[in-house]
Order: C-alpha cells, then sequence, then structure tokens
C-alpha cells in the first residue's frame, strides 16, 4: 500500500506526486514543468515523502517521488448540484449530475465530484470507490476513509456489484432484445474514442429495450466507454453523446445537451460489514 502524502488535502485537492528521473531535482522540475514548478523548489514548497523539504541543492535517485500543490486554472464551474443519497462512517452515495467529472484528471481539477464533495462535506479523505465517465449522471460511491478504500475499490474491480443503467437511442426494428453484446474494447491514452478491435471479448453487456427509445443496460464488466460504445456497435448510439459515432466540438460551457445515460441502480454486499446495500438514482433520463 503506498504510503500517504507528506501534505494534506487542501481546499478538496491532494497534492501532486511527481516520480523524478533522477539527479537534481530543481534541474528536473524546470526542465519538465518549467519555471513555476523551480520556483516552488526555491520556495520550499516541494516535499519528499518523509515531509522534508527539496532545497536548490537537493538530489534524489531514479524512481524518487516529490510531493507539491498543483497551480489550479480556472475552470468552468459545473452548475449542478450533487445530491447526497447516503451517508454513514465509511461511505457517501451521491446522485452525480452530468458534465461532472469523478475525480481531478486534466483540465477537470476544481469541477469534479471528489474536489467538491471533500469541501462541502469537510471529509479530506473522501475518494471515489468506482468512476462514472463525466457526462454519465447517477449513483456514485464514495469511501470516507483512507483505511476503508481498499476494500470498497477491491469489491468494485472485482466485478461484486450489480450495475443498472437506462439510456436513450433510437429503436431498431431488425434487433431483438435482450441480447448480450460481447467484444474487445481498447482505450488508448491521448484518443478520445475507445475503439473495438479484433481478439478475446474482455467487455460484455446485456441490453433489454423497455419499449419506444427506452433501454435497460447491465454491463458485466466495467471498460471505460463500455456502454457508449456496444450501443454504437449495434447502430444505435446513446442520446446526446457527443463521441459517438462521431466526435463533436462541444465548448466548455454548453450544458444544453447531456447525454442521455443513467446509471440508475447499485446493489452489492458491504465488503465490511456482509451488509446488502441497494441505492436508487432519484434522477430520470435527460427529457426527449
Amino acid at each position: 500500500m503506498r504510503p500517504p502524502p507528506p501534505l494534506p488535502v487542501r481546499d478538496g485537492l491532494g497534492p501532486a506526486r511527481v516520480r523524478l528521473r533522477g539527479g537534481s531535482v530543481l534541474v528536473e522540475m524546470a526542465d519538465r514543468f518549467g519555471e513555476a514548478a523551480a520556483a516552488k523548489v526555491l520556495a520550499g514548497e516541494v516535499f519528499t515523502p518523509d515531509g522534508a523539504a527539496v532545497s536548490a541543492a537537493t538530489v534524489l535517485p531514479p524512481g524518487a517521488h516529490v510531493y507539491l500543490y498543483r497551480d489550479v486554472r480556472d475552470e468552468v464551474a459545473v452548475p449542478f448540484d450533487i445530491p447526497v443519497l447516503y451517508r454513514d462512517d465509511n461511505l457517501v452515495v451521491v446522485d452525480k449530475p452530468h458534465f461532472l467529472a469523478t475525480m481531478p484528471r486534466g483540465r477537470h481539477v476544481t469541477q469534479t465530484a471528489t474536489v467538491r464533495l471533500r469541501r462541502d462535506l469537510d471529509l479530506p479523505e473522501l475518494s471515489p470507490a468506482h468512476r462514472l465517465d463525466r457526462l454519465t449522471a447517477g449513483v456514485l460511491v464514495f469511501t470516507t476513509r483512507a483505511r476503508v478504500r481498499g476494500a470498497y475499490q477491491t469489491m468494485f474491480a472485482q466485478g461484486r456489484v450489480h450495475k443498472t443503467y437506462l439510456a436513450r437511442a433510437a429503436v431498431a426494428e431488425d434487433l431483438t432484445f435482450p441480447r448480450t453484446v460481447r467484444s474487445r474494447i481498447i482505450k488508448r491514452r491521448g484518443q478520445l474514442q475507445a475503439v473495438e478491435e479484433p481478439g478475446e471479448a474482455n467487455a460484455s453487456t446485456v441490453v433489454e429495450h423497455h419499449g419506444g427509445g427506452r433501454y435497460r443496460l447491465t454491463p458485466l464488466t466495467g471498460r471505460t466507454h463500455q456502454l457508449r460504445v456496444h450501443m454504437n456497435s449495434l447502430g444505435l448510439p446513446i442520446a446526446g453523446d457527443p463521441l459517438y459515432p462521431e466526435v463533436l466540438d462541444v465548448a466548455a460551457d454548453d450544458f444544453s445537451t447531456p447525454l442521455h445515460l443513467l446509471a440508475q441502480r447499485l446493489e452489492f454486499d458491504d465488503p465490511l460489514t456482509g451488509e446488502p446495500r441497494r441505492f436508487v438514482s432519484a434522477r430520470e433520463l435527460p427529457a426527449e
């Protein structure tokens, strides 16, 4: 298990952890991240895992790590609340809105469910037990304390959670339902779309048609964009999807067209207590 960082969560955001190539920390931070990072070293704002401040003379071996608070750019505020469905000593379960990322990544840092909830609930150790795509709304589970995080994250990673999603798409008269869609899905770093490739299937989804354009989707695996890719592969891309079948350029402040995909229900046996858990979103699919 990775030791805790030497810096606390600040304004809902933990410190960045940087793996070094080795040598002078000041020179490496300047080469890799520019003058602002070098200035943090000179100001005593970069720390080793044991909490010692890095100085201009500090030399560390390859593979060593340092910690620092990143400079956060201004972000477009996501103008939607995050209702809490359930809370106890170990868990916070929320009804995530569309357009809000689960955790900090890329250009979405402060406007993420993790950072906003840490601030709003005063829970600096809050961490997601799993992840929902930024454009997907619905039930999202967080752990409140680092010491219980592993049990819940492992439960999700091992597929011991029953997930049910609702979606809206077109109607295909030539398809029969229910059906199970299986394929090999690969998501490469730097590419917006996940793709299906030949080879052994690593993704499986049960698709049921509930009349009109409404579908119930039950993922049996958890690949990135799995439901969106599988619906698109049936010729039924989910309504409002800006990535499938084609990538659309959507402005950061455009919240007018939500993805018609909702994580409607989660069910599992609590890994710490054995208690059956069932959480249901209060949201509905966006209006047509």
